[in-house]
């Protein structure tokens, strides 16, 4: 038994000894960047974890991953991120270089720099992930309105319409167009003037067609007076008045007097006819 015990711990002796001579006894990485107090290992801790950044990030380039491994490696490469900066924290307060102000700053392999959103970073394919892409689109810029004095800038005799002929295109437009209207102008006065034409035409025919009332109807006599009546030197017949016939300024203007008088009688007071009347009567009318 004892004997057991001693080729125990010389097999643990030589063990020991071997791994300090070749030197692979491996220091684990503390949990805490506070528990390391030596500048060189809290250096060493850094480019360690560097190192397994780089790693992790040329992994997750891969798309064909899937959609579930690639979110691990990209929540793995931001915890080792959080880990970097306590380490430099850690750094600094050993005396060693500020790494936050002189170190350079996150790219990924197409040299740009890696977006993220409130310090959580996306590497890789985790960028065109469902619902990670419409993180990084930009909204458009809303439209700024010009004031009323960048407006009046822009104005000038284009504006007004001062060389719409420049360029040659609205000049032929504007007489085919003019053309046109004068033809239509041309073909309506034409219209409207045949139509005034047959109009008076039509005047023209009534009126001959209309009975005067001046003109004298001829009856046919009687044999008796048509024999004793004498032919004129023509051989016409001529007609004989019995009584005066008055003309038409005569008619119209008892016509006249006639509208006087019924305006007056419709009027006029009977103090005011009788004046009437015996002026008429004095003056002899």
């Amino acid at each position: 038994m004892a004997r057991n015990a001693e080729k125990a711990m010389t097999a643990l002796a030589r063990f020991r000894q071997a791994q300090m001579e070749e030197g692979k006894v491996k220091e684990r990485r503390p949990f805490l960047a506070s528990e390391c107090s030596e500048l060189p290992k809290a250096e060493k801790w850094r480019r360690q974890i560097i190192s397994e950044i780089s790693k992790k990030v040329a992994q997750i380039q891969n798309a064909g991953l899937g959609e579930f491994k690639i979110r691990d490696l990209n929540d793995e490469i931001n915890k080792l991120l959080r880990e970097k900066v306590h380490w430099e924290v850690r750094i600094k307060e050993l005396g060693g270089p500020d790494y936050a102000r002189v170190g350079p700053r996150m790219l990924d392999h197409e040299g740009k720099e890696v977006p993220g959103n409130r310090g959580y970073k996306y590497f890789g394919a985790a960028r065109d992930l469902p619902g990670v892409r419409e993180l990084f689109e930009k909204e458009p810029a809303p439209a700024l309105r010009k004031t009323r004095a960048e407006l009046m800038k822009e104005v000038d005799a284009e504006y007004y319409g001062y060389r719409d002929e420049d360029d040659g295109v609205l000049l032929p437009l504007e007489a085919l167009h003019e053309k046109q209207a004068v033809l239509e102008a041309v073909q309506r006065w034409r219209t409207e003037k045949e139509s005034r034409l047959s109009g008076d035409k039509q005047e023209v025919v009534e009126e001959e067609e209309e009975e005067s009332i001046y003109s004298v109807h001829r009856e046919e006599p009687d044999e008796e007076e048509s024999r004793e009546e004498p032919e004129g030197e023509e051989g016409g017949v001529t007609f004989i008045a019995h009584v005066p016939v008055p003309s038409q300024r005569e008619v119209e203007e008892a016509l006249v007097r006639r509208k006087k008088m019924e305006l007056l009688q419709r009027y006029a007071s009977e103090t005011l006819q009788a004046q009437s009347q015996t002026a008429k009567t004095l003056l002899g009318l």
